[in-house]
């Protein structure tokens, strides 16, 4: 077996709520927090933010919310979801967030599994599908809404405004006082969040993180990205994710730095282009998106841009590798400042990408065409590995040592060991506490020495570098007796930006085929400018002149494969695949078995 271990160093905040207080006392008046509302951002300060914790802490003890209580978030992205989360947190409660997307059944199990006693949910919206399955909630006693604009009088009698719990716990006395007592008796080795796994294989599992593995996580992070109070992020992916978690709280409190919440959905991009953040996690689909957007952006512009877009991109490709590896030489520099001044630094500004310095790619594997084309516009990509079960914490890549294919080295504290089957195992401060109400999953998950069981296979090199081959459970054995690691192909057709999804088929099968799903933008794009009306997503893929151009990128993505990796037969998808419908999980991971199910017809006929 190879295992690799690294150090660990020292603070002394015990949990995160104690951190964030000692900025409050430290620098009262810093920016904590921006939020844009109706395109005007408003700041809060560190004292305010902290206020407004104690606050709703006050509130919530009120409400009979106390140790080992579970209060359950169901919000997109926004303040009050940060301010719930640190607040359950101090009293020795257990928050648990609950993705904005998740159907009324989906929120009922989670609730029902979690045993919460208070759900805070963001509008109409969320409150409807509690209301739904509320009689199925025994143990649900209250629930509070956020914004109660839009929910009928008759559905707001038996619930509680955000403002009014904020406003009865700012009445009951100095609760700056009274949360510094609270913070100070907590145990760091108690639950403080509970994080639900996306359910690839099964119903989600609730994670038990403690004060402890919070800690850890900002310890290893800030120490590796090298994070500061003068730092600034996006809120953007869900927060009841542990990589947003990660950083719109764990490391945004740890540092000191400044979490901006901006409005979300179609604003996305603006908001980005506003706060131009200083560290940027993103999951692959983000980056892909980006690709995308400005292969878009580039077919409407003029012929000289477009010519200097792609002479300097060539050059930016051609020195990247040197880049990566910060071996570019001053050669190399003229040339890249030259393309900063012409375009990389005004594409990067339309990105929001401008000041970044610590990016960050995670969740799921990133196709080395994708990585190399950031680093080559100036977007210094770094791949980081880890799972809501070590609470994130296990490799990154580091500085000056970027390497395709893959997922960098392991953060301080961490300790790395290949199994005899290929699994991953790590070891650290990190590693959670077990599963809720499931001690055989527990017991498979983490062993009797502490090594959690990743379920991912990979090796690592001499120098210490992780490779992630695939899902255990995902592995392709063919009728060859071939074993084939589904995502990297996947990855190599989802570079192309006319690619959204796609699902390599073929365990127990003679040859691989494919479920792919267009990209509708790109692909909607693409078409009009040759004059191909269409009305829907079915209408748009079902289009001959559609399949020939995903075909061209099933050859090119062939090209680069063993002939038993080749897909040699492809379907596309007349939908797009849906966390509603079952085939994706929250996070847009793809639901193998659902999608096996769902198109056993149409992936028989590529076998027929």
């Amino acid at each position: 077996m190879t295992s690799i271990v690294a150090t660990q160093q020292t603070e002394l905040a015990a949990t995160l709520p104690a951190r964030l207080l000692e900025h409050a006392t430290e620098r009262p008046d810093a920016v904590a927090v921006r939020e844009k509302h109706r395109g005007v951002w408003r700041e809060w300060s560190w004292s305010r933010y902290a206020k407004r914790i104690a606050d709703v802490a006050a509130a919530l003890r009120s409400l009979g919310v106390g140790a080992g209580t579970r209060v359950a978030i169901h919000s997109e992205n926004r303040p009050e979801w940060t301010v719930a989360d640190l607040a359950v947190q101090s009293i020795g409660a257990q928050s648990i967030g609950v993705y904005p997307t998740s159907p009324a059944a989906e929120v009922e199990y989670l609730l029902a599994h979690s045993g919460a006693e208070v759900l805070i949910a963001e509008d109409h919206e969320q409150l409807d599908k509690a209301l739904a399955v509320r009689a199925g909630l025994p143990a649900l006693r209250h629930i509070v809404v956020i914004d109660p604009r839009a929910i009928p009088p008759d559905d707001l009698a038996d619930v509680i405004t955000f403002a009014k719990l904020e406003e009865s716990g700012a009445i009951t006395g100095d609760t700056i006082a009274t949360l510094r007592s609270s913070v100070a008796t907590l145990d760091p080795t108690d639950t403080a969040i509970l994080v639900y796994t996306s359910g690839t294989t099964g119903p989600p599992k609730g994670a038990m993180i403690s004060h402890a593995n919070l800690v850890a996580s900002g310890r290893a992070f800030i120490s590796s990205l090298g994070g500061t109070s003068s730092d600034e992020v996006l809120s953007y992916l869900p927060l009841c994710h542990i990589a947003e978690r990660l950083i719109s709280v764990i490391d945004a409190v740890w540092a000191g730095g400044v979490v901006n919440f901006g409005e979300g959905g179609p604003s996305f991009m603006h908001d980005l282009r506003d706060v131009q953040p200083t560290v940027f996690l993103g999951v692959p689909r983000v980056w892909e998106k980006m690709l995308a957007g400005v292969e878009i952006r580039m077919a409407d512009a003029s012929r000289l841009k477009r010519l200097l877009y792609k002479a300097c991109l060539r050059q930016g490709r051609r020195i990247a590798p040197r880049r990566m590896n910060g071996r570019h030489t001053i050669a190399d520099k003229l040339v890249l400042g030259l393309c900063e001044l012409l375009v990389f630094r005004s594409l990067r500004e339309k990105l929001g990408m401008v000041r970044v310095r610590a990016a960050v790619s995670g969740a799921a594997p990133i196709a080395p065409q994708v990585l190399e084309y950031l680093w080559a516009i100036g977007v210094p990509v770094r791949e980081g590995y880890g799972q809501t079960e070590n609470t994130a914490i296990c490799t990154l890549t580091p500085v000056g040592d970027v390497r395709l294919g893959a997922v960098g080295t392991v953060l301080p504290g961490v300790e790395i060991r290949i199994a005899e089957d290929g699994e991953i195992l790590t070891r650290s401060a990190g590693v959670f506490q077990g599963y809720l109400n499931d001690e055989d999953a527990t017991a498979s998950t983490v062993d009797s020495e502490g090594w959690l069981h990743t379920g991912d296979v990979g090796e690592i090199d001499e120098d210490g570098f992780l490779r992630i081959t695939d899902r255990k459970k995902d592995i392709i054995i063919t009728a060859g007796g071939k074993n084939i690691s589904p995502s990297e192909i996947e990855n190599r057709l989802k570079v192309s930006p006319y690619v959204r999804e796609a699902v390599v088929i073929g365990d127990r099968r003679k040859f691989l085929s494919a479920l792919i799903g267009i990209e509708l933008d790109t692909v909607g794009d693409w078409a009009t400018r040759r004059g191909l009306a269409y009305t829907t997503y079915a209408d748009l893929s079902g289009k001959d002149e559609v399949r020939a151009l995903i075909q061209t990128v099933v050859d090119d993505a062939n090209t680069e494969l063993s002939n038993v990796e080749k897909i040699k037969r492809f379907s596309l998808l007349d939908k797009e695949l849906d966390h509603e419908d079952g085939e994706l999980t929250a996070t847009h991971k793809v639901k193998r078995k659902a999608i096996a199910h769902a198109f056993e017809d149409w992936i028989e006929a590529m076998y027929s």
